[in-house]
């Protein structure tokens, strides 16, 4: 029986963690298997752990890996989404990201005065040729590439903790590591009543919008919170695949409500790099989408609530 929800939350994979269950008695166990499964996605997928597995990855380009399972998963998540959004989310962009200077988690990169920008030569896209046998889990990274996987890692881990916590517990379950947020289960009364912001360690009482979902998830994809300085002026970390650097975009922030964490990333994303076209895109997949330009206006999607535009 529900007794409302209850939530948790704690730092992993360099932001805030959050799970809430309706059912005051699973927290504990919810709590647990949330941390034990952003434990593994961190030594796997992390670029910044020495001893990762996708360290070892990118270590070895040119040579073909035997993966673990895990990791197999969120590279296959990592090429589909490439696919899916005809490359404007590229999980091969890792040389980039480090010479852009996202290089260290972002905490470090925050400390850090400036950064001299030296990107790599420009190429065409390399998301096509990287090689995953996902039977053998055998993975081949042509020579030269480093994947990065920040873009669907995250999400892919909120999606599967939320639908392991409510198989577990029979509890409803909403799984938040940042931007991405999963539910599983039975929702509350309502549906889990969400505050959209930029920022996701901003306290409830900032100013936003909230919507509601009972089901699937729910991202928001921000420049305006992973930014540092360079020698080149400020940059953030959504690159446009198309140029090897930050993208170039109108929005601020764009969050996407989909049938998962992961499809809602990927949208929320692919939005930004698309910059005042990504209206249509989103629209002809049906996506309900709220984009926020930098100026504070605003646009909707494919039925985004529009009453929760007010403050």
């Amino acid at each position: 029986m529900s007794d409302g929800p209850v939530t948790a939350s704690f730092p992993a994979l360099g932001t805030t963690a959050t799970v809430a269950v309706t059912s005051s008695g699973s927290l504990e166990t919810a709590r647990g298997l949330l941390v034990e499964q952003l434990d593994a996605v961190d030594l796997a997928c992390s670029r910044f752990r020495p001893d990762s597995e996708l360290s070892f990855v990118n270590a070895h380009a040119g040579s073909p890996v035997l993966l673990s399972l895990l990791l197999a998963r969120a590279v296959r998540c990592a090429l589909d989404a490439a696919r899916r959004s005809d490359g404007h989310v590229d999980p091969t962009l890792g040389a980039q990201l480090r010479a852009a200077g996202y290089d260290r988690t972002f905490a470090l990169v925050r400390e850090r005065d400036s950064w001299h920008v030296t990107l790599p030569p420009a190429r065409g896209p390399a998301w096509a040729d990287v090689e995953l046998d996902d039977e053998q889990r055998i993975l081949l990274v042509p020579a030269g590439i480093e994947l990065d996987l920040g873009a669907t890692a995250k999400a892919l881990a909120a999606d599967d903790a939320a639908r392991t916590i409510a198989a577990a517990t029979g509890s409803g379950a909403l799984v938040s590591l940042g931007g991405d947020i999963a539910v599983s289960g039975e929702a509350p009364p309502g549906g889990w009543a969400i505050r959209i912001a930029d920022d996701h360690d901003a306290p409830l009482s900032t100013p936003g919008p909230t919507v509601a979902i009972s089901g699937g998830g729910l991202a928001t994809s921000s420049t305006t919170v992973r930014r540092w300085l360079t020698d080149e002026g400020e940059a953030h970390h959504i690159l446009d695949p198309r140029s090897g650097r930050p993208a170039v975009t109108p929005w601020r922030s764009v969050s996407v409500a989909a049938a998962t964490c992961v499809d809602a990333n990927v949208a929320a994303t692919t939005a930004v790099v698309l910059g005042e076209s990504a209206l249509g895109w989103l629209a002809d997949r049906g996506l309900p989408t709220l984009a926020v330009r930098r100026d504070g206006s605003t646009a909707t999607v494919a039925g985004w609530p529009e009453e929760a535009h007010a403050a």
